[in-house]
């Protein structure tokens, strides 16, 4: 490939959006960009003392070890929460074990590109097959798109082997009926076919009904059949769907419920809490194992494509420590809250709070005090009882009741949830199901 400074930028801005999405900041993948005629293959990737090794990352002029590059370089600093508590690293070396890579930190400064680079490496390392896969094709691609002729390896590893990048397109089938369900027009299988032909899918005609549709190895943002329609509408065109006034005229107006969620959004801003939104999906050992808790009837998901979300989420409280683990390496105090549905079992969904404050200060009064901040606020009487649970510190920990039945918990958290979450500082939370209160209905 032809590399220059404006195609060398828009590279490195790919590989670093990649990071960011699809790679969740680099937990599930690293991608590393290689100049190929500085290193002679092949190439091992395997995990090594963090001691043993020396190696310049780039950016930088100084030979250092990987501890030191954790503690010393400015990207060693920004992800060395990724490797906390491994006691061996992996490295990327090729057959004179030079260095190419500390994924998911730092290349090497070795074969660093420059508008002078011929000829493309692209190493890509991570913890979810499917995402790494999806990541080097795209970049892959994109080379490709711009001149490039690509070559693919063979990866070993243990007793298999298969061929990299796998650009084979993935199967779906979408039946006529569902487009039309959807979309509210009866398209033909000609005009189904051009629609999808338009936007870089090739098809097979199984049937009247049916059509098989080969997804580009690239496209990963079709997950379901849903994904196809939108593409079917927008290859046919929105201009060509006609315009079709409503049938009956509606008001609309918010729940009564939804006045306690807003006041409860308020309040909980107001006592100095930051409020994120997480993914309404989880797993059973977040949910349950790791809180030190009994297993639950849950709504599993039938077809997981990754063992982090299996599950709909039975509390808010594992999702908010998830975001703590994530954010640990930044300055204290840290005070999260979220608002949002939970899943319990067959019960349907529930509508609760969650709060989790980091901090060195942070106990038992402080949390109590939030509770009850809260609730005053929201014109509640509420009481407190003794309260045994396992993701609590024994003697820590209270039942929130109102019209004396339990709605909630707080108190500190135990030591060993802090350890399953991978959190460092003492830490309090609570959690409280807005649903049984009455307050404004």
């Amino acid at each position: 490939v032809t590399m220059s400074d404006e195609l060398i930028s828009s590279l490195m801005d790919l590989q670093e959006k990649l990071h960011f999405g699809l790679g969740r900041n680099r937990k599930k993948v690293a991608i590393g960009v290689h100049d190929f005629d500085q290193v002679k293959p092949p190439f091992t990737y395997k995990a090594v003392d963090p001691e043993s090794v020396k190696f310049v990352p780039l950016a930088d002029t100084r030979e250092m070890d990987l501890n030191e590059i954790l503690r010393k370089h400015p990207k060693g600093v920004d992800y060395a929460h990724l490797l906390q508590g491994k006691k061996v690293y992996p490295l990327l070396v090729d057959s004179q074990e030079n260095v190419l890579s500390f994924p998911p930190i730092i290349n090497g400064v070795l074969t660093e590109v420059t508008p002078f680079t011929k000829n493309i490496f692209l190493d890509v390392t991570g913890t979810n097959r499917m995402a790494i896969s999806t990541a080097l094709t795209i970049v892959a691609l994109a080379l490709v798109e711009r001149g490039g002729k690509l070559y693919t390896t063979i990866v070993r590893e243990r007793e298999r082997e298969f061929v990299s990048p796998d650009l084979t397109p993935s199967k779906r089938k979408i039946s006529l009926s569902y487009i039309e369900h959807v979309l509210g027009v009866k398209l033909s299988r000609k005009e189904v076919e051009e629609s999808l032909q338009r936007m870089g899918y090739d098809t097979k005609v199984l049937d009247e009904e049916k059509v098989e549709v080969y997804v580009p190895a690239w496209r990963a943002d079709i997950l379901h059949e849903i994904d196809l329609v939108e593409d079917v509408a927008i290859g046919y065109g929105f201009d060509r769907f006609k315009e079709d006034l409503p049938k009956a005229v509606t008001y609309g107006k918010p729940f009564k419920s939804f006045r306690l969620y807003e006041n409860a959004r308020i309040s909980m801003i107001g006592l100095g809490f930051n409020e994120v939104t997480t993914l309404s999906l989880s797993n059973e050992k977040d949910e349950f194992k790791r809180l030190g808790m009994k297993k639950e009837k849950v709504v599993e998901i039938e077809n997981p494509i990754g063992e982090d979300y299996t599950c709909l989420r039975v509390h808010l409280l594992p999702s908010l420590l998830k975001i703590g683990r994530e954010n640990k390496h930044h300055a204290l105090p840290q005070k999260i809250f979220e608002i949002n549905h939970v899943t319990r079992g067959d019960a349907g969904n529930e509508t609760h709070v969650a709060a989790l404050t980091l901090d060195a200060k942070a106990n038992f009064t402080a949390c109590k005090s939030t509770v009850e901040a809260l609730a005053r606020n929201l014109g509640l009487e509420i009481g407190f009882a003794r309260e045994n649970h396992p993701a609590f510190v024994k003697g820590r920990c209270a039942a929130v009741l109102y019209d004396n039945k339990k709605v909630g918990v707080f108190g500190e958290l135990n030591p060993a949830t802090i350890t399953a979450f991978e959190l460092e500082h003492p830490s309090t939370a609570f959690e409280i199901n807005l649903d049984k209160l009455e307050v404004y209905s």
